[in-house]
Formats: structure tokens, C-alpha cells, sequence
């Protein structure tokens, strides 16, 4: 199987740059469209094509001077899935009957950084969590999408861990937002791929590890809203722009469902991978005093 093109946001030194991730390392091409700063702006100007058709012109940088960012380093929206594969709304032990319809919620950019980057389990809490889970990027602008013309709008795949302080969505009866958004908590990338086809997402496996153990597993085939109906469902209440991103739910298998819990600590090494898009790795550390 032929390895997927992958774009990637990156620091490099104090420049923010973008381009190609290939075997022999990355390709500056931030360089050749000074009018995009951003893939964010390639995204909004539809001009992925462009971007890959100017490889040739790439720049090679040691993949050691890097820094990974979120792929899209500056999402309009980052909007979320919660209870989105089968028994997950078990896990909350809660009593409730599944829902018709999908639960959503949002996050921060800052709340999320880049492949290899420490995530900050924050002084507040010592419930940190993972939740690996594969996002949608949207290159597409529209309003009340048709669940059939839904994935015209995905421009590019990623993953997120979508790093969550469990307390903290408990603070009171609705409040998920203050545990979803910690700074740092959270983690995407390592790179965006292209998306040309259903194929890409139909059933694509979904593993998050830590520390080498397998935490979470299962298929995207099994998702309970499928990416179409999570974009048909989004965007009826909000316009949906190139660059806004959705995540759209993690497995069952999160360390809060675990007996007894197991949160993650400083050191552990955590790892979402899916079939078709790559591995996101980031290390736990206590956020720094600022």
C-alpha cells in the first residue's frame, strides 16, 4: 500500500512554515505561496492541489529542527463528537438511553498541540485523560449540508487525542467545556491527509496505546453518526468554513471506564494511530508554572 501524501504545519526555528512530509524527511513549500501563511489559507483558498502540485520546488529541512503544529494551526471552529461508537454510552453508567442525535461540544486551538509536543496534565486536576479520534478537516464552506453531498466539504484527515480533565466536566450539570479545554491537554496531527474518497473512512481501524498497551480499539465502520451525518447534523445550526475541524468520537476504553481508573501521569507516552493516516505520539508532562 502506497504511504498517503501528508501536509504538515511545523515550526522551524521562531518561523511558522507548512509543507510535504516525505520519507526522507520534511519539504518546506510554505515558501513558494508567501500569500498563504498558513494551511489554514491554502484550505480557504482551495488550493491543496496547487500546493502538492509544486513539490518539485520544496525545500528539504532536517526533520530534527522541527517543531510539529496542529496541522491547521488557525481552525475557525473545533467542534466535537461525544458518545459516537457502541458502548460508550454504557460506559457512562448513567442509566440514560442513547440519543437520536449526536452530542456536541467545542474546543479551543490552544487546548491542542502538535505530534511530539508534551501534553500538560494541569495542576487543577490529576484526572487526565486521553481519547484518541480521527478528525475531519473542512475544505468547503456551506450551511445545512445534505447528508449525501457531506463529504465534498472534507478536504483532509488527522487524528486527535482529545486529552480531557475528567473532574472537570462535572463542575456543574452542564459544563464539559472548562475539562475539554485545558491548555495543551489535547493533541493533533502528526499531518493532514488529503481526502479523496469514501474508502478513506468507511472502516479504517482506530487505536489509541499507552505506553505500548492498547487502551482503545475499534472501526470507524462502527461509528454510531457516520462522518456525513455528523457534517449534515453540524451544519445545520453553524456554517461550516475551509479550515474548521470535527472530531468525531473516541472508542470505548478511555483510562476514567478503567478499574480502577488509570490516569495518565508524567512520562507516559501516548499513541492514536488509524489505518490510512498515521501515528500521533506526545508525552505526558505536569503544565510548566508560567
Amino acid at each position: 500500500m502506497n504511504r498517503p501524501l501528508r501536509l504538515a504545519s511545523w515550526h522551524h526555528g521562531s518561523a511558522a512554515e507548512y509543507g510535504l512530509i516525505t520519507d526522507n524527511g520534511p519539504l518546506r513549500l510554505s515558501h513558494c505561496f508567501p500569500q498563504w501563511q498558513t494551511l489554514g489559507k491554502v484550505l480557504a483558498q482551495n488550493g491543496i492541489d496547487t500546493l502538492l502540485a509544486a513539490a518539485e520546488r520544496g525545500e528539504p529541512i532536517d526533520p530534527e529542527a522541527i517543531r510539529f503544529d496542529i496541522p491547521v494551526p488557525d481552525p475557525g471552529k473545533i467542534i466535537c463528537v461525544g458518545v459516537n461508537y457502541p458502548a460508550r454510552n454504557e460506559e457512562y453508567a448513567d442509566n440514560a438511553t442513547a440519543h437520536s442525535r449526536p452530542s456536541i461540544f467545542v474546543r479551543f486551538p490552544g487546548s491542542l498541540t502538535g505530534h511530539e509536543q508534551p501534553i500538560f496534565r494541569p495542576p487543577e486536576s490529576e484526572q487526565f485523560d486521553y481519547e484518541g479520534e480521527i478528525a475531519l478537516i473542512i475544505g468547503r464552506s456551506g450551511r445545512r449540508i445534505p447528508a449525501a453531498q457531506a463529504l465534498n466539504h472534507v478536504a483532509a484527515l488527522s487524528l486527535c487525542n482529545e486529552g480531557t480533565i475528567r473532574d472537570w466536566l462535572r463542575h456543574a450539570k452542564f459544563n464539559v467545556t472548562p475539562g475539554k479545554n485545558f491548555d495543551k491537554s489535547g493533541s493533533m496531527g502528526p499531518w493532514m491527509v488529503p481526502f479523496h474518497d469514501q474508502e478513506q473512512l468507511s472502516d479504517i481501524a482506530l487505536t489509541t496505546r499507552v505506553n505500548g498497551e492498547v487502551r482503545q480499539a475499534d472501526r470507524t465502520g462502527r461509528m454510531l453518526f457516520k462522518p456525513a451525518a455528523l457534517i449534515a447534523y453540524i451544519s445545520s445550526f453553524t456554517r461550516l468554513r475551509p479550515g474548521d475541524i470535527i472530531l468525531t468520537g473516541t472508542p470505548t476504553g478511555a483510562g476514567a471506564r478503567l478499574q480502577p481508573p488509570e490516569w495518565l501521569k508524567p512520562g507516559d507516552i501516548v499513541e492514536v494511530e488509524a489505518e490510512g493516516i498515521g501515528v500521533l505520539r506526545n508525552q505526558v508532562k505536569d503544565e510548566p508554572n508560567p
